[in-house]
């Protein structure tokens, strides 16, 4: 749906389960049109389509395409963004850091988000943007070295620049503008703002420089100007607020180098502040949120820096001298408080006020994909809290 005539607001059908393109498109079907005629019954509602490589793979088969395009026009919804971040199953099994491959130092993970973009420039509206996000490159652990990290950079950096020649192409031939939205978060190879700054700097620009110059024939401005027009980032509320970072100073720094933000994800993390006196309750109730499928960054500041703890049971069994953590753990956006525990959703009212002033991303995304691992007391039927997020976002908005 649209807000204030500059905004598309959807949320993301991660929260869904679906492997191939059958069981993504009854789930769909299911919650859907339900959840529009609550938030969206005057005008049509926009999906933020997530397909895994299965599930993208079977939509070109068949009529599945065409059969897709006709349900969209008769329920009055439209596709404008899609998540490209999980390729594999995101449900009902052990995820953790398995949520980045194959990596953008691979061919498969180039050729599943090309793929994704030919089938979103079909689906796509006319007249709108659209984009899609995607991986902080790779998982930081997996590369052991400072070369092997550098040659993560450099061919994420090349996969990524073929993917912004593709999106050319498209802009070219049918007129549409679509762009890759990078999602940094805790133990991506990009996972906050600075790092994002030297990723352009250091590895996209100078190498697309000397690859668009081939390609097409331009300089380096115009060369430049390509690179950051198709690449840019997600701004993941919930992400940003375990790396400390205000979003305004987030997205001043990011205005000042030219990048653009392409989608923000309304999420929010949960924050958990020590006082002394009931920490064991507090213990007790965040180790309620520890469970199997996803992983859970945990991020705390230490001398003015950001230390990250890979996944919530190392804190939980290590030792206890915490003033403030925060947990990669994507909670109700309309919590500020659950018992003991806190969220991040102030970073979100932030982002709206920013917003408010200058809409740099007309796409929002709303993401709480956790409901099937959150505790007893916070799950409601799906379909209801999907609804209450959507309302609470648009009454604060």
């Amino acid at each position: 749906m649209q807000l204030q005539d500059k905004f598309h607001l959807t949320y993301c059908t991660n929260i869904h389960p679906g492997q191939d393109w059958k069981s993504t498109f009854e789930s769909i079907k299911q919650h859907v049109p339900g959840i529009k005629s609550k938030v969206s019954k005057e005008q049509p509602f926009g999906l933020g389509l997530r397909l895994s490589n299965k599930a993208s793979e079977e939509l070109e088969m068949g009529n599945n395409m065409s059969e897709f395009k006709q349900w969209l026009d008769t329920n009055h919804l439209y596709v404008f963004t899609m998540n490209g971040f999980p390729y594999g199953n995101f449900h009902d099994e052990r995820v953790k850091d398995m949520v980045h491959a194959p990596d953008w130092t691979t061919n498969g993970r180039l050729e599943y988000t090309k793929r994704m973009f030919r089938q979103l420039s079909e689906l796509l509206p006319e007249g709108m943007n659209g984009g899609i996000s995607t991986s902080p490159i790779t998982y930081r652990y997996w590369h052991k070295t400072d070369s092997a990290i550098k040659n993560a950079f450099e061919t994420g950096a090349k996969n990524m620049l073929e993917v912004a020649f593709q999106l050319h192409n498209i802009e070219k031939s049918t007129g549409k503008y679509l762009h890759l939205d990078i999602e940094p978060e805790p133990d991506g190879l990009l996972e906050n703002s600075e790092e994002v700054l030297e990723f352009y700097a250091d590895f996209l620009v100078p190498i697309g420089v000397t690859y668009f110059k081939q390609e097409l024939g331009v300089d380096a401005n115009k060369a430049e100007a390509i690179i950051k027009k198709y690449i840019t980032v997600c701004y993941d509320v919930c992400h940003f607020s375990l790396a400390y970072e205000e979003p305004i100073d987030t997205f001043t720094k990011f205005k000042a180098n030219d990048i653009k933000v392409g989608k923000i994800q309304v999420s929010a993390a949960l924050k958990i502040l020590f006082n002394g006196k009931n920490d064991e309750k507090i213990w007790e109730q965040l180790s309620q949120f520890n469970e199997p499928t996803y992983l859970h960054q945990v991020t705390e500041i230490i001398d003015g820096k950001v230390k990250t703890y890979s996944d919530l049971p190392l804190v939980l069994e290590g030792e206890r001298n915490h003033k403030e953590l925060r947990a990669h753990y994507h909670v109700p956006i309309f919590l500020e408080k659950y018992g003991e525990l806190f969220s991040t959703q102030d970073h979100i009212l932030k982002t709206m006020q920013y917003l408010k002033l200058d809409p740099i991303s007309e796409h929002l995304e709303i993401e709480t994909y956790t409901w099937d691992v959150l505790p007893v007391a916070l799950k409601q039927d799906l379909s209801v809290s999907i609804i209450r997020e959507i309302e609470w976002f648009k009454s604060h908005m």
